[in-house]
């Protein structure tokens, strides 16, 4: 259905070229999005993917991946970046389409002192290279500040922890401690008994935008913001944009598992009777309770949600700004209350006052179908990020960043899922100004990430050195 809409979108936006449409412009990840998360960044999810596995046979596969701490500049020691052990990390599923979660994995971390660090009290998190052992292995002593993690996962209310001791991957801080870094990592990807795979570690970010002109009000580097046919086709070069991400590390959290385990029938994925699924991450913190006058302490009270993530863009730029704080805290079955931003998206205005172009700013049916519901007829309200595991996965490459707006379409990109080569920002941007914006192909000039994907678990790029890397356009 979502590849419906959109297609209907586009045909609409045919007739509008007809008559000569316009320009337009961009949009902006998920990085630092609300006003409260943007001072939590270890809690702070850039994005989530969601999407089967294009790794070659595996196939029969999904695969949930959330990225926190955005914009983690690489050199940034000497304690660089990690886990918040006081952090719940989640991924709810839902697998009956009444828009509530049945399925969750968590993903609980702790922090020890260890190795050279601890035993001559350095005041390095890692050492290792020229005079000392480097770090090759996660096991090495070279680690001194090391975090392992826990898994566990709930399904009709039974809890079961499916994994524990897990190490996470270190921040990648340069060839002489970690003179092998790619191969360090490989050591972090975990197989359960179950038939899952997990990975908790750093990872160079995927997202591709012009962060700047964007933020700059729509100061986009060409006038009207606008690529041509065969630029707009072109998926390997950057027309007129800067990636303003290049060169920043992400820490992932990646689970693999049959698409089995999160049908409702068990069933995989082409013989399911129901296919469709929705999900979102989220991050939660315990409410502080104090305990008097009998006792002077402070206890962990109830976990509250600070923030969660399904389609991308939508608290950057369907949420006011005045609401984005108490989005986050909310459920996505409790969406109805924000109904009004997507009825009437204050996006489209900007984009219309801003670029001069009609948007379509009010009276927007087909954005709630296309975010909040299953299908149109749906009455249940919730903002879920769906898969229709159906859809048989593109192989990376073949995948085009614009999905079901591309010639051939692309079936298996967002809104179908999302996978880290989606250029979420272009299609967003088109399909919330409404048809004059997507006939016009406006976007950010970037269309494509400065590193290259993978096509093995967990599908992002070994992260920048913070020794080497520089930042440049």
């Amino acid at each position: 259905m979502f590849l419906l809409l959109l297609a209907g979108a586009v045909a609409a936006a045919t007739a509008v070229l007809l008559r000569g449409p316009s320009p337009e412009a961009g949009q902006a990840a998920s990085h630092r999005e609300a006003p409260l998360i943007s001072l939590d960044p270890a809690a702070d999810i850039s994005d989530f993917f969601m999407f089967r596995s294009y790794e070659p046979g595996r196939d029969d596969r999904a695969v949930l991946l959330m990225n926190v701490n955005p914009l983690s500049e690489p050199s940034a020691g000497p304690n660089y970046w990690n886990f918040d052990p006081h952090v719940r990390y989640e991924f709810s599923v839902d697998n009956n389409r009444d828009g509530e979660e049945d399925i969750r994995f968590f993903v609980r971390f702790s922090t020890e002192f260890r190795g050279l660090t601890e035993q001559l009290k350095l005041p390095l998190s890692y050492v290792g290279g020229k005079t000392l052992p480097p770090v090759t292995d996660l096991e090495s002593q070279g680690i001194g500040l090391r975090q392992r993690y826990s898994v566990w996962m709930v399904e009709d209310g039974d809890r079961e922890r499916i994994a524990s001791g897990l190490i996470a991957v270190p921040s990648n801080v340069g060839p002489r401690t970690m003179p092998a870094y790619e191969s360090l990592a490989a050591q972090g990807i975990y197989t359960l008994d179950n038939g899952m795979r997990v990975f908790a570690g750093q990872r160079q970010d995927p997202f591709y935008i012009d962060l700047g002109g964007i933020f700059d009000t729509l100061n986009l580097r060409r006038d009207p913001p606008v690529l041509t046919p065969a630029e707009d086709a072109n998926d390997n070069t950057n027309p007129f944009g800067i990636d303003h991400l290049a060169g920043f590390n992400v820490s992932t959290i990646a689970l693999e598992m049959p698409v089995s385990m999160l049908t409702r029938d068990g069933m995989a994925p082409e013989a399911t009777a129901q296919p469709k699924l929705g999900a979102y991450a989220s991050t939660s913190r315990q409410k502080v309770r104090v305990l008097r006058p009998k006792h002077d302490t402070v206890n962990a009270g109830r976990w509250v949600q600070v923030q969660r993530l399904a389609n991308p863009l939508v608290n950057e730029t369907i949420i006011g700004t005045i609401d984005k704080d108490e989005w986050n805290a909310t459920e996505p079955e409790e969406e109805a209350q924000f109904l009004d931003y997507y009825l009437n998206p204050r996006l489209a205005l900007a984009l219309e006052l801003i670029v001069g172009v009609p948007a379509a700013t009010s009276g927007r049916q087909d954005l709630v179908d296309l975010l909040l519901k299953y299908a149109p007829g749906d009455r249940q309200l919730s903002e879920l990020l769906r898969l229709d595991v159906s859809v048989a996965p593109t192989p990376l490459a073949a995948q085009r960043r614009m999905g079901p707006l591309a010639t051939p379409a692309d079936p298996a990109a967002w809104p179908n899922g999302r996978r880290p080569k989606d250029d979420v920002t272009d299609i967003a941007v088109r399909v919330v100004g409404g048809p004059n914006y997507i006939g016009a192909r406006a976007g950010d000039g970037v269309n494509v990430d400065d590193v290259g994907l993978t096509t093995t678990f967990p599908f992002l790029a070994v992260p920048s050195d913070g020794r080497d890397r520089v930042h440049q356009p």
